[in-house]
């Protein structure tokens, strides 16, 4: 896949003087609920309504959406409303009916991106179409099978296309639902900046009280845009209630966020280094969340040096770290003296933790 301009052409056509703003509930529960949202969403700076129509849930059991049916209510909010319309496809079934149903732009879920199989049927289906295609990042951390997601619709001729970052899934609790791992997004942007990159904070968030920070991040970022799940009555939604947001909220939001893009070639210069100092913060805040992780792991290892009355400095294990880590650094180009300095730094916190366990 080339980088062109064409990549972008379906999302400059809009022509919005803001980030493009997707929003909607996460599933379509009654026609009802559709409509009373989508009507409060005209009200804001919403260009394209989302709902869910099939939900492909973790576990059975769940809400797995209203099915096919939830079309015909999608067509009626865009006739009412004027917004355009986006839902999520798994197959080929999904992409005919969508598109008889009139929708505006199909979005292709965490779970189908990690298969080239779905993928490829789905790229099948709507080869030579110009429905705009955004797809969102792979479940698992894995920008090669992102990518090869986008490459597969762009050699099946869906030239609009886009990508939605939602976060990825890990075995470790973090603040997050999904971690962001904002520096694959970041890779992916700078290998294809003309690719629109739309981000997902309800599905990194999980929850709504961070929903803001991770919009105002990703316009530091350069992002596109958001697709924010918003819903009339959030706590009774049927399905991700925790995550959504009202449309009252979204407006707010929109308005509050800075936007720091800035024309001419001084502020072309600004925009850039702001980006940079962003993808910089990005990797101090991971930076101090690790080092976090790892003095923890360094009052277990207190704990159990009390429990056995073991020293607590071991200076073979120290030495043995600190050759290993003046290597790495070398790979990474990193003088030794500042691996010492900063390992030497973080060998003393782990000894101050572990004393204070062992003298407590």
């Amino acid at each position: 896949m080339e980088n062109k301009k064409e990549l972008r052409s379906w999302l400059d056509s809009f022509g919005l003087e803001h980030p493009l703003v997707i929003a909607g509930p996460c599933s379509a529960e009654t026609e009802e609920q559709v409509l009373k949202i989508a009507h409060q969403l005209k009200e804001t700076d919403t260009t394209v309504f989302r709902a869910g129509i099939w939900k492909p849930r973790t576990r059975p059991g769940n809400f797995e959406g209203v099915g096919a049916l939830g079309l015909k209510w999608m067509q009626k909010a865009k006739e009412e409303t004027g917004l355009l319309t986006t839902t999520e496809v798994a197959n080929a079934n999904h992409v005919d009916l969508a598109l008889k149903h009139d929708v505006d732009i199909l979005w292709i879920g965490a779970r189908t991106t990690v298969s080239p199989f779905i993928v490829q049927e789905i790229a099948d289906a709507l080869k030579g179409t110009n429905k705009p295609v955004l797809i969102k990042n792979p479940v698992n951390p894995d920008l090669a099978l992102w990518l090869g997601a986008v490459e597969r619709f762009y050699t099946a001729d869906v030239k609009n296309l886009g990508v939605i970052h939602r976060g990825f899934s890990t075995y470790e609790k973090t603040r997050y639902r999904n971690n962001p791992e904002w520096q694959i997004a970041v890779d992916l942007q700078n290998r294809f900046p003309d690719l629109p990159l739309i981000l997902d904070p309800s599905h990194i968030a999980g929850r709504r009280d961070i929903i803001f920070d991770l919009c105002q991040t990703a316009l530091d970022l350069n992002y596109d845009g958001f697709m924010v799940e918003t819903h009339h009555n959030p706590d009774k939604a049927w399905s991700d209630a925790a995550q959504q947001i009202t449309p009252e909220t979204l407006k707010t939001y929109t308005e509050d966020l800075k936007i720091r893009k800035e024309t001419g070639e001084a502020a072309e210069f600004k925009n850039k280094i702001n980006t940079l100092r962003t993808q910089i913060d990005v990797i101090d805040h991971q930076l101090i969340d690790m080092l976090g992780k790892r003095m923890k792991i360094a009052d277990d290892i207190g704990n159990l040096k009390k429990q056995h009355n073991v020293a607590v400095l071991q200076s073979k294990r120290w030495n043995e770290i600190l050759g290993k880590m003046i290597l790495q650094g070398e790979e990474k180009k990193l003088s030794e003296e500042f691996i010492l300095r900063v390992f030497k730094a973080i060998h003393q916190e782990s000894i101050n933790h572990q004393e204070k366990i062992i003298n407590g």
